[in-house]
């Protein structure tokens, strides 16, 4: 209506609105069970406390829902922004759940780990699928070297994450571990660097230049205790904290039995959108270092194996 603002929901930015986004950031976002039907003929006025018979314009790009799964919206393309990223431009949180593996916890057998990526509305943005050898996985365990490779909602792999195999011993500081970041798939884009210490998870995102970005400081005890874990993302100098990853406390049995981890992450909306898929990188690669277990209770304690 005329004059009428409603009031953004917390969590979401409302400084900017970009050209080409289907809904302005000074709009409510609605749950994804309600923003689907919110726009449904007969039901329009009703659900937004207005007259029936009072005309909306329709929404473009509505969410999708495949197989009970709610995926974002598709956002429209943008100049100097790699295809499939697009979607980084409108969120500064990103939530990761990893899926669990029915064979891994009967047998202790390490299968391939997959992710879901979503938004904090629960829509889907990107689908995550390790694709490693079978003798790497259960011969290297979490050391293991893997490429993971992220899907966007119309199938395209638009993120690939590689890691090489690298030492995880203190004895060992000049072969750190390392993950490179390729937008689209074949093009480097950032790198996610560990720097040595005797007692913090340190880790260096460098962009494709390899140009220090941003520094990542975790916990000296990086261990599950009924509680969230946090790695706070900074400046180059340390001096400001500009978000984090945040491993999340998901249950005594679930924590116990299984390696399927919850993980949020917050950036600003602002950041370059290659260096929001770096961070995401940064995740999947302190996943793999610290809470990538099979029940054999060899859950991280600390920096190093």
């Amino acid at each position: 209506l005329p004059g009428h603002k409603p009031t953004p929901t917390p969590g979401f930015s409302n400084t900017a609105y970009a050209p080409g986004n289907q809904v302005p950031y000074d709009y409510p976002q609605h749950a994804p069970e309600t923003y689907q039907g919110a726009w449904s003929s007969g039901l329009q006025g009703q659900t937004m406390g207005v007259p029936a018979g009072v005309a909306f314009p329709p929404i473009q790009n509505q969410p999708i829902t495949t197989g009970g799964t709610i995926w974002m919206p598709v956002p429209p393309p943008l100049p100097n922004c790699p295809p499939g990223l697009e979607y980084l431009t409108q969120i500064d949180q990103i939530l990761i759940h990893q899926q669990t593996e029915l064979l891994e916890i009967l047998t202790g057998f390490e299968t391939n780990n997959k992710y879901e990526i979503k938004n904090t509305l629960g829509q889907r943005v990107y689908f995550a699928a390790e694709d490693t050898e079978c003798c790497s996985r259960n011969c290297c365990g979490p050391s293991r070297p893997f490429t993971l490779r992220i899907i966007d909602n119309l199938g395209h792999e638009v993120i690939t994450l590689q890691r090489p195999l690298r030492c995880s011993s203190c004895c060992f500081p000049c072969c750190l571990q390392e993950l490179e970041v390729q937008a689209p798939p074949g093009i480097p884009i950032g790198y996610v660097v560990q720097n040595w210490h005797p007692c913090l998870p340190k880790f260096t995102i460098q962009d494709e230049r390899r140009m220090d970005i941003l520094k990542i400081t975790g916990p000296c005890v990086v261990c599950s205790c009924c509680e969230d874990i946090h790695f706070e993302v900074k400046s180059v100098d340390e001096t400001s904290t500009v978000g984090r990853i945040s491993k999340q406390w998901t249950g005594v049995l679930k924590e116990t039995f299984t390696d399927a981890d919850n993980f949020g992450i917050t950036f600003p909306i602002d950041l370059d959108v290659k260096m929001k898929a770096v961070m995401i990188g940064a995740c999947f690669l302190i996943d793999f270092m610290f809470f990538e277990h099979t029940g054999d209770k060899q859950q991280r304690t600390g920096v190093w194996q």
